[in-house]
Formats: structure tokens, sequence, C-alpha cells
């Protein structure tokens, strides 16, 4: 938009134009309207220019300086630019001018508007009020308008109820009238009344009618008990003869129910149920329908329940076959019970007050029947014979029968039946046997064992029979025959009880009942195992009283021939082996008790504990009651181990006194060098005591090892001290004696009790009394004074005791002291 070249501002053209600015704006395409033209002159004039020219300098203000005198101007058109440029700049102030005179009008024009908008939005306001009252009012009107027809509606209802009530009360009051007419008269009613296809109708209104005149009647005797004097005639026919309708009523009902029943006719079924469910809430049809199924009323179905479940053997086909019996009978019976759930659904409008009187049925009539030809109580007083399976056949049939019984109540209970306590029904049938349950249960355990221990005499008579007759003495030598503890029989009778527990927690659903009889239970067992044990410690210390018998009856004196003795010297060997075989048969014994007792413990701490534990002071009382058992079984075996030490120390003075001889710790002056080996009594005595303790080590454990192997070491000592106090010692003896000593301690040392060490390591210090110098007693007591007690007593069994007056010196030693 910018003009031609002009001399002077004044006649230039309008640069600029308001509608210039609109838009998109654009400084730059604004400026280049402005300049273009006179800068394209100026580019092809100066293109020319330069291309003419050479070598010459271009000066900052844009002019070039040649290298000979100067030039005309390179930029002639600044002139004109600045002209554009200062008449753009008064262009854009008057337009800046003009468009600000614009906004003041528009400003103006806007306030003049906003004063009319307010003006007619407050006009508008007011008005809308108005609306809002109007409208309120109005809705006020239609919700009176409602509220006034509602109660209208609701008058013209109960009107039209009314009238609807009037007209059936007066057809009731007619058909009322009809049965009031004459007693006993039914031939005269309306044909509603006969009409097979309005049964229904009929027997609605007859309840209704039954029910206003025996209320009628009511009232009428309550009138006459207050003393009315003239009582008007009541309705006492009326209801007698709706009485006498209502029952031939439900009985034709019944019988059209039981002829659609045989031809499976559901939809008549259903029909007939509805309408009976109007007299006593359906009652008798319910109890109707399921007294005619077959198994309640087929005697064949109930005898063969009894075949399927004893078959040929009766009660003597065991436990076992009875509950696979029983098993498939009650799952027949489920069947059947789950069949007759689609037809009862689909028949009856109560279905599960049918399905209730069905279970009950079932359960009282066709389970009970079953139950009673199992469950036959016997008696407490004659016990039925063990060969016949005991009373333990009848818990083990209870057993099976109630478990498998409460699993037909289960099941009986996910099919569906209604509001009946299946439970506690199913507990019903079996509280006759509950009750002396636990009276049962100690009975049968006690014939049992009894049962077995005439069993395990009868096989040591037996035994004893088929070897011959035998003498006391041959019974002595061979304890074997004797009947012997066993780790089985005990086991069976933790097997027993186990199996007695296991009814008490099918048995007792109340932690309380479960702990009392669980507690009777064990009692038996700690009983049983007490007795057994005890008595079979008891037989086995029979054979060391035996051996001990044997031993004392050989027993001779001094002056007998040699024939005598001889004979005496193998009677006493043939003691001996009685004895040391009945010591090795009662540390077996002994070693089964203990194990006995570990499997007893064991038992009680896996399955007693924890059913006596909710129960306070239960489990304290077991525990106390089960120490006492084993404390009896302890005290037998104590007194057999002192009888076995009694043995092994007779045995041990007989071979000390036959094989000891007088030259063993006097050996003669003869010039032959002592002889270092010990004894041979010595090692007759230690080749016995390792022989006949083998099976101790063995068979003790624990204390019980302890114990008698500490015993038996002081006895050893105590009977050695008495045995060499009968020999005198000369050094050489004493030197022998020592070498016996050492043999005895090294053979004790493996009772690891360090009490009988220190004495056998005393008495090897104190055989040096014989060996010492009697100048050197002195020095010898000074050593180890814990040895002169006893030194002093063995020092008058050196040969030089009186010789070499030692008894001075000792005086003289006691003195010092």
């Amino acid at each position: 938009m910018v003009s031609q070249k002009a001399s002077s501002a004044a006649s230039l053209p309008l640069l600029f134009d308001i509608e210039d600015f609109k838009g998109n704006f654009s400084f730059d395409a604004l400026f280049g309207n402005l300049v273009n033209e006179l800068l394209t002159e100026f580019k092809d004039d100066d293109s020319d220019s330069v291309d003419g020219v050479g070598g010459q300098d271009v000066l900052p203000n844009g002019n070039l300086r040649g290298l000979q005198g100067s030039s005309p101007p390179m930029f002639p058109a600044v002139d004109e630019l600045l002209a554009v440029f200062k008449d753009s700049c008064k262009e854009l102030v008057d337009l800046r001018r003009q468009i600000d005179a614009r906004l003041q009008n528009l400003k103006k024009e806007v306030a003049i508007q906003d004063a009319k908008h307010r003006k007619t939005l407050t006009e508008l306001e007011k008005g809308v009020d108005g609306l809002f009252d109007s409208f309120a009012r109005l809705d006020s009107r239609i919700s009176s308008v409602g509220q006034t027809a509602a109660k209208i509606g609701d008058h013209l209802q109960s009107a039209d109820s009314q009238r609807e009530t009037a007209n059936q009360t007066i057809e009731l009051i007619k058909y009322l009238m009809e049965f009031n007419s004459s007693p006993g008269d039914l031939m005269e009613l309306s044909p509603l009344f006969s009409d097979d296809s309005r049964v229904a109708e009929a027997a609605s209104i007859a309840q209704k009618l039954r029910a206003f005149a025996e209320e009628d009647v009511g009232k009428q005797g309550m009138s006459s008990a207050v003393g009315a004097a003239t009582p008007s005639r009541g309705l006492e026919v009326a209801a007698a003869n709706l009485q006498d309708y209502c029952n031939e009523l439900e009985n034709r009902l019944l019988a059209r129910f039981d002829t659609a029943s045989q031809r499976r006719e559901l939809s008549i079924m259903a029909e007939c149920a509805k309408i009976l469910s109007q007299f006593n809430r359906g009652t008798s049809a319910m109890q109707h329908y399921v007294a005619s199924r077959p198994m309640f009323i087929d005697v064949e179905v109930m005898n063969a329940d009894i075949k399927l479940v004893l078959g040929d053997q009766g009660l003597q086909a065991g436990s076992s076959n009875i509950s696979r019996g029983l098993s498939t009978l009650y799952k027949e019976i489920t069947e059947t019970v789950r069949k007759e759930v689609a037809t009862i659904l689909a028949v009856f409008p109560s279905p599960n007050d049918v399905m209730s009187i069905l279970v009950q049925r079932v359960l009282e009539q066709r389970v009970t029947a079953i139950l009673d030809r199992l469950l036959v109580k016997p008696s407490l007083v004659n016990l039925p014979p063990v060969e016949q399976g005991g009373l333990l056949l009848y818990l083990r049939i209870f057993a099976v029968s109630y478990e498998k019984t409460q699993e037909l109540a289960k099941e009986l209970q996910s099919v569906g039946c209604g509001d009946l306590d299946v439970e506690g029904l199913t507990e019903s049938l079996f509280l006759g046997h509950k009750d002396d349950y636990p009276e049962h249960e100690q009975a049968s355990l006690r014939q049992l064992y009894q049962s077995k221990m005439e069993e395990l005499r009868a096989e040591a008579q037996q035994q004893s029979e088929s070897t011959g007759t035998i003498s006391r003495s041959r019974t002595a030598l061979n304890p074997s025959t004797q009947q012997q503890i066993s780790v089985t029989i005990v086991t069976e009778f933790v097997r027993w009880n186990e199996e007695a527990i296991s009814r008490c927690t099918l048995f007792s659903s109340q932690p309380a009942t479960l702990a009392t009889n669980v507690r009777l239970v064990f009692t038996c067992l700690l009983d049983q195992i007490s007795q057994y044990l005890t008595e079979g410690l008891e037989r086995a210390r029979e054979s060391l009283n035996e051996a001990a018998a044997l031993r004392d009856r050989f027993v001779i004196g001094t002056s007998v021939s040699r024939r005598v003795a001889a004979a005496a010297a193998s009677a006493a060997e043939a003691a001996a082996a009685a004895g040391e075989s009945s010591i090795r048969s009662f540390m077996i014994a002994v070693q089964r008790c203990a194990s006995s007792v570990a499997i007893l413990q064991q038992y009680f701490s896996n399955t007693i504990s924890r059913l006596l534990l909710p129960v306070d002071g239960a489990h304290a009382a077991s525990c106390e009651e089960m120490g006492t058992a084993v404390s009896s079984v302890e005290g037998a075996a104590h007194k057999g181990l002192l009888q076995c030490i009694d043995t092994v120390m007779a045995e041990v003075e007989r071979l000390l006194s036959s094989e000891q001889k007088t030259t063993d710790y006097r050996s003669p002056d003869d010039g032959n060098p002592p002889d270092h080996r010990p004894t041979n009594a010595c090692v007759r005595v230690v080749a016995y005591l390792s022989r006949v303790l083998e099976v101790a080590f063995t068979a003790l454990e624990g204390l019980n090892k302890q114990s008698f192997l500490t015993e038996l070491g002081n006895r050893l000592h105590k009977g050695l001290l008495n045995h060499w106090q009968k020999f005198t010692f000369n050094p050489s003896g004493g030197l022998r004696l020592k070498r016996d000593i050492t043999e005895y301690g090294e053979f004790v040392r493996s009772f690891n009790a360090p009490s009988i060490d220190e004495k056998f390591e005393l008495l090897g210090i104190m055989a040096n009394v014989f060996i010492v110098a009697p100048e050197s007693l002195a020095s010898l007591f000074e050593g180890t004074p814990s040895i002169r007690k006893d030194a002093l007593r063995f020092i008058q069994l050196r040969d030089d005791y009186k010789t070499a007056k030692i008894a001075s010196r000792l005086n003289s030693i006691l003195s010092e002291s």
C-alpha cells in the first residue's frame, strides 16, 4: 500500500488504514509494504554499481570509497524512506486518536446498555418470583385434590370391600343355616358341597363355617357356666354337621389322593394336598402319605434289611461284616428318601414338613428295627462267653451301629428334613446303651485280661505236660519252662485300651464326659499292666528262691567222706548253674518290664494326655495313678534284684571258699621267683561275674543299673574283706593279694561307680601292709591315713605279726598320732 515517490509528505496518499490492523496482523508484512518498492529499485542499482567497481572500500555509512576521488552516494532513496517513515508515524498517531475516540463512544454505549440490561433483569426476577408463588399455590391445590381423591378412593374401596364381605357373609349365613337345620342331615345342602369340581371352595367355606360355629358354641358354654337363665339356641347342630362334613370331605380327598398316588398322577395329588392343607394344616395328608410308603408297611423290606446286615450268621458275623451291611442298608435308605423328595416337592405345599415326618419315621421305625436286632445289651452279672465274642463283640457292634447311624443322619439332613432335629433324634436311639457304656467297657477289658491270663496259663501247662513230669529242681534248672513276661502281651493290652479309648471318643461329645470315661478306661490298663508285670516278676523271683533252696540243701559240714563231698560239690555246681540261669531269666524280665513301662508312658503321652487336659485335675490324677502302678512294678523288681545280688554273692563265696588255697598268700621260701599271676579263685570269681553280669549290663538301664551295680560292688567289697581275714600273708603273698585286688578293681571299673572304684583302690593300698617291712609301717600310715581302720585289722594277718613284734610298733605309731 505504499504509493509512488513524492517530493513532500503532503503530496503522499494515505499509507495506513484501520482495516490493515484487523485479522492476523503482521508487522513484517506491514513494513514490507512500505519499503519494498524503494528497496527493489535500490537493489537493482546497487548490483550494477558493485559489478563495475573493483577494489573499492565500503564505508561505514554504506558509501564506497574509491581509490581515486569521490563518487555520488550509492543509496539515494534514504530521503524518501525517511519521509515515508515520518508520514507513517503521523498516520499511526492519527489512527490511535480515532480508535481512542471510538473506544470512548463504545464505553458510553456499553454503560447505557448495561443499565438497561440490569433494569430488565430486575423486572424478570420479579416476574419469576411471581411464577414460583403461582406454581406453589397450584402444587398445594393439586396435592389437596389428590388427597381428596385418595380418600374418595379409599372410601369407595372400603365400601366395595364391605359390600363384598356382606355378600360373602350372606352366603355364609345361608350355608350355615343349611348345616344348622337338623342333626346329621347332610342331604339338603347346596350343590356346592357335593360338586367334586368345587371341592376346594367347599373345603374353604366349610372350614370358615366350622370355626364360626365352634366359636359360637364356646361362647354359649361360657354363658351357661356363669349362670345365664335362658340360654338361646346356638349352633351346636351346625358345628356337629360341619365336623361330620369336614371328616367326610377329608376322607374323600384322602381316597382320591391314594388313587392318584397309585397312578403317579402328581397334579391330582398336588391338588388334593393343597385342599387337605386346610384341614389341620394338612397333617393328615402328610402322615397318610408317609405311612403308605412301602418301606414302612412291607414286611419283606424289614426282613431284607435284617438279612442284609446280619446275613446267615447273625451277630457272630462280626463287626466288620455288620459295618459293611449297615453301610449298604443306609445307602439304600438314603437313596429311597432322595427319590421321595422329588414327589414331595411336586405334591405338597409344605414339603419341609413332609420331609420332617418322613425322616422321623425312617429313624424311629426302620432304623430302630435293625438296631433292636443288633444291640442286645448283655448282663454284667452273667457275661457272654469270650468264645462267642464276649462283651467286646457287643461294644464293637455298638460303635459300628452308632457311627454308621450318625453318618446316615448327616446324609438325611443333607437331603432335607425340615425342622427336625436329626442329631437329637439319632442320639435318643442310643441313650439306653450310652448310659451304661462305661461299665460295659471296663467289664470288657477285665474279661479280655482274664481270658488272656487263662490262655497263657493253659499254654504254660501244656508246655509243661509236653515235657513230661519234672521235679521242682528241674524246673529251677530251666526257668524258661515258666511263663515269661512278654512285651507283645503288654502291647496287646495297650491295643485293647486304645480301641476302648476310640469308642469313648465316639460316644462322648462333651469334654468332661470324655475325660471321665477315658480316665476309667486308662485305669483299667494301669491295673492290667501293673498286675501282669508284678506277677511276672514274682514268678521270676520264684526261680531265684528255688535256686537258693537248692543251694542251701547241699551245704555240708567238714567231717564227711570224700565221696559225699564230691557229690555235694557236684550238686552245688548244679545249684550254681540254676542260680545263674535264674538271674539271667530275672534280668530279662526286668528288661521287658522297662520296655513295657516305656510303652505305657508313650501311650499316655500320645493318646491319653490330650484327652484329659480340658478337665481340671484329671491329668494330674491319672499321672499319680500311673506313678503308683509303676512303683508297684519297681518294688517287685527291686526285691528281685536284691535276690540276684544274694545269689551272685553266694556263688562268689562258694568259689572263694572252694578255690582259694592257704598257700596262695603264704608261699614257701623255696627260692623260686614269686608268682605274679592272680590266684585261681580270683580268676574263677571274675570269670563268673563277667558271665553272669553280661545280661545285667544289657537288661538294666538308668538308675536301675546304677543302683544294682553299686550295691553289688559294695557287697563284693565286703565279701572279699571277710574272705581274706581267713588267711595269713607273707610279703610274696601280699604281692599276690595285690594282684588279685588289681584284677577285681579292673572288673568293677566296668560298673561306672566312682565310689566302688575308690574302695578297691584303697584295698590295693591296704595290701601294702603285708609287703612293707615292719619299720616302714609308720610311713605307710602317714601317707594314706584313710586306710588306718582296715589296715589295723588286717595287719594282724601278717605271718610275722608276733615275731616282728608289730603290735608294739602299732601302739607306738598310734600313740604318736
